[in-house]
């Protein structure tokens, strides 16, 4: 059985917020949660980007079941991957073994920010590798020093330290960074369910270990609705190739996605609110190979999606 999870879009509710969707989400019944980790929003329609470690902290004394991950935060510049590694180590500690730590290549989008050249792809995972090397090393709670590559860390030590590590998910989209992802992540994360990316992921050593995939849905009373929401709120998600990871500015990506379509959107996910819709975008993503799905439901509608997710859509979940 596939477990379903819920996705807190940072950029689309401030942090109060957040932490009463986490509530939300875990009494109606979703397993785990993602919470994404920007310095911006897509667009600025979606209006927020609240800091995602204090966000966590509230949500850890928040909760007392739920799982909670990043899906993701990239470590390579905007934040040093050892103030990374101390805040990913106190929110585990505080979550009591509810954490996993998902990471990624990041987006122009929100790394550029410091002033730093945003380098080519084959770069970007160069320095997450060694990145995801640092946290590792550091999680170990021993005074480190490392001279690499891309950092350098002198003389530090962790000293809020979960009982055990959390789990490191890596993200990928093409094959280079599943390669990557099945050799130094603890589990997968996706956002499409692309079946040749995963046996990538499996073939270079993630056999075995779990992958999430997040889902883009809209509930809404109708469809035409469902369809008028997306493409307000969520255009990008028909931008295609790498271009979410090129982009600087949610003006640029306001001006990408001027030619997306409603009904584009809206035959990529489900809408609206037949509950077969749902069900068979979740199949697709078991089929490809995912074992944990995340819904995003797109908007401000979060009170209505929970309702149809409890009435409709848990239930049928629980039969299979």
């Amino acid at each position: 059985m596939v477990a379903i999870g819920y996705k807190l879009a940072s950029e689309e509710h401030d942090g109060k917020k957040l932490v009463r969707l986490a509530q939300e989400a875990e009494r109606v019944g979703f397993s785990f949660a993602l919470i994404s980790d920007h310095f911006h929003p897509w667009i600025n329609k979606q209006g927020h980007s609240p800091f995602v470690w204090t966000v966590l902290g509230g949500i850890a004394e928040a909760t007392d079941k739920i799982e909670v991950g990043t899906s993701v935060t990239c470590p390579t510049m905007r934040t040093h991957p050892a103030v990374i590694a101390q805040a990913a180590a106190t929110t585990a500690q505080m979550f009591d073994g509810r954490f996993f730590f998902g990471v990624g290549s990041g987006e122009n989008l929100n790394e550029h920010i410091i002033g730093a050249h945003w380098p080519e792809t084959d770069v970007r995972l160069e320095m997450l590798e060694e990145a995801v090397e640092v946290i590792r090393e550091l999680w170990k709670g021993k005074q480190t020093s490392h001279y690499g590559k891309h950092y350098t860390v002198e003389n530090a030590r962790i000293y809020t330290l979960p009982d055990t590590p959390p789990p490191i998910l890596v993200a990928a989209a093409g094959p280079k960074a599943a390669t990557l992802a099945g050799r130094i992540g603890d589990g997968y994360v996706g956002t499409s369910p692309e079946k040749k990316v995963i046996e990538k992921f499996r073939a270079a050593g993630g056999g075995g270990k779990p992958t999430y995939g997040e889902l883009g849905c809209c509930w809404a009373p109708t469809l035409d609705e469902a369809e008028h929401i997306v493409h307000e709120w969520w255009p990008n998600a028909g931008l295609k190739g790498e271009l979410t990871q090129e982009l600087k500015t949610p003006a640029h990506f306001e001006q990408a996605a001027e030619n997306v379509k409603a009904e584009e959107l809206s035959s990529s996910m489900p809408c609206g609110p037949d509950a077969s819709k749902y069900l068979d975008a979740i199949k697709s993503y078991a089929d490809a190979g995912y074992d944990h799905v995340g819904l995003h439901q797109i908007g401000p509608d979060q009170e209505g999606f929970f309702k149809f997710f409890e009435s409709e859509l848990l239930p049928e979940l629980s039969k299979g």
